[in-house]
């Protein structure tokens, strides 16, 4: 790979290969812009057998989905790699610096950050090996393939109780775990009671597999409470290291179930240049609601760029120097002679009025009344008597207006056109 130093700028270097990067990316590539997508190889939901949700693409195992996503990115041009970036740094001159593991990189434009989030478990033992597969978080992830079956919801947060009574909509047998949480209200035990979820009291020790399958949770005291999957609510921690020496915010999420970073509506964050997208900056969206914010800050990041183009492009226009151009002699006869008087009385500036006497410069101190237009490759002409005509080339120039002609003229002009 070329080092730093030898390529040019990428316009976006998406740090984070999952739906959300995947998504922007395409977006960006095909609006034309150079776009590298830099991927660990470490999924969220790497986990889980299958991917739900996704229109088009329900029940695809989530690898299968990213690969194909990474396809589509590279028929546009774009470039997707697997490593590790290392660093995020701001260049002084604009853009940053963004460094892999193993010292290559390369320099952006901008940023768009999709390093999702981790899940930070209970530590219960045995827990970690059973994620994403009986032991879970989402309804709307895994209630489907886990209907039925008799569940227990691993009380450890304020939201326990409304989470059991959520799960009640896939199974019929539900049981809420006190484990280390505070018992639930008056109010929350009669809604429990009235929807037939139980509550234990106690604290889960382990959690006990059978014929590779988890077959129920063992509390301190050693009771066994059969169990076909447990509902647990890990706090989600956003992976913002990498944009914490730029400044990006940190904040925690509303409903208290973890952090992330803070951004606008359309992943914008409060470091210029720097937008993030996917669970990274909303630690509560599903798969279709990842995708879905990586397209919205393509939209913003390719409108961004598009201003700093325009930006660039007037600067370069405005400090080189207006060519010469040439067009008709014009002549006015000898000088300081005025051309003749206008009927319609706009004697001084002509048809065109202030613009064209500001089209030409000043009059030639050593030819008193003869001025030189700059567009019409240096003729003179009384500055205060030009009016702005066209050429063949279509090149405005500046030309004398012509007397008023009588009615009678033209008639006779249109009668000699007519035989």
């Amino acid at each position: 790979m070329p080092s730093m130093n030898e390529r040019s700028a990428i316009d976006v270097v998406v740090v984070g290969g999952g739906l959300a990067g995947l998504a922007g990316a395409l977006g960006l590539v095909r609006a034309r812009r150079s776009v590298v997508v830099v991927d660990a190889g470490q999924p969220r939901n790497a986990p889980a057998a299958h991917a739900h949700g996704y229109l088009t693409r329900d029940g695809m195992p989530p690898l299968e989905l990213t690969s194909i996503g990474r396809a589509e990115v590279r028929a546009y041009g774009g470039v997707v790699i697997e490593g590790t970036v290392t660093s995020l740094d701001r260049l002084p001159g604009g853009g940053f610096r963004v460094v892999l593991s193993d010292g290559s990189g390369w320099d952006a434009r901008r940023l768009l950050v999709t390093t999702g989030l981790v899940d930070e478990l209970p530590d219960i033992p045995g827990q970690r090996e059973r994620w994403g597969r009986d032991v879970v978080h989402c309804p709307y992830c895994f209630g489907w393939e886990l209907r039925d079956p008799p569940l227990g919801v691993l009380a450890t947060s304020p939201h326990a109780a409304a989470q059991a009574l959520m799960w009640r909509q896939w199974s019929p047998d539900v049981i809420l775990v006190r484990h280390t949480a505070s018992g639930p209200t008056g109010e929350q035990m009669a809604q429990l009671s009235a929807r037939g979820i139980r509550v234990v009291v106690g604290e889960v020790a382990a959690v006990e597999v059978s014929d590779g399958r988890l077959s129920g949770v063992r509390l301190r005291s050693g009771e066994v409470v059969p169990r076909r999957a447990l509902v647990v609510a890990p706090r989600f921690a956003a992976r913002h290291a990498l944009l914490d020496p730029l400044d990006v915010a940190v904040t925690e999420h509303h409903l208290g179930i973890g952090c992330q970073v803070e951004a606008d509506t359309t992943g914008r964050t409060a470091a210029p240049g720097v937008w993030a997208a996917g669970n990274v900056a909303d630690v509560n969206a599903g798969i279709m609601q990842a995708a879905s914010s990586g397209v919205v800050a393509a939209v913003a990041i390719n409108a961004d760029l598009t201003a700093e183009d325009t930006d660039r492009a007037v600067a370069a226009a405005q400090a080189e120097p207006t060519p010469a151009r040439s067009c008709r002699s014009l002549r006015f006869g000898q000088a300081g002679t005025a051309p003749p008087h206008r009927a319609d009385g706009q004697d001084k500036v002509g048809a065109a009025g202030p613009a064209a006497a500001a089209a030409v410069s000043q009059a030639d101190a050593t030819q008193p009344g003869i001025a030189t237009s700059d567009r019409c490759g240096g003729s003179r002409a009384p500055a205060e008597w030009l009016t702005p005509v066209h050429n063949a080339a279509q090149t405005p120039c500046f030309l004398p207006p012509r007397p008023a002609r009588s009615r009678k003229d033209r008639s006779a002009t249109c009668s000699a056109g007519s035989r």
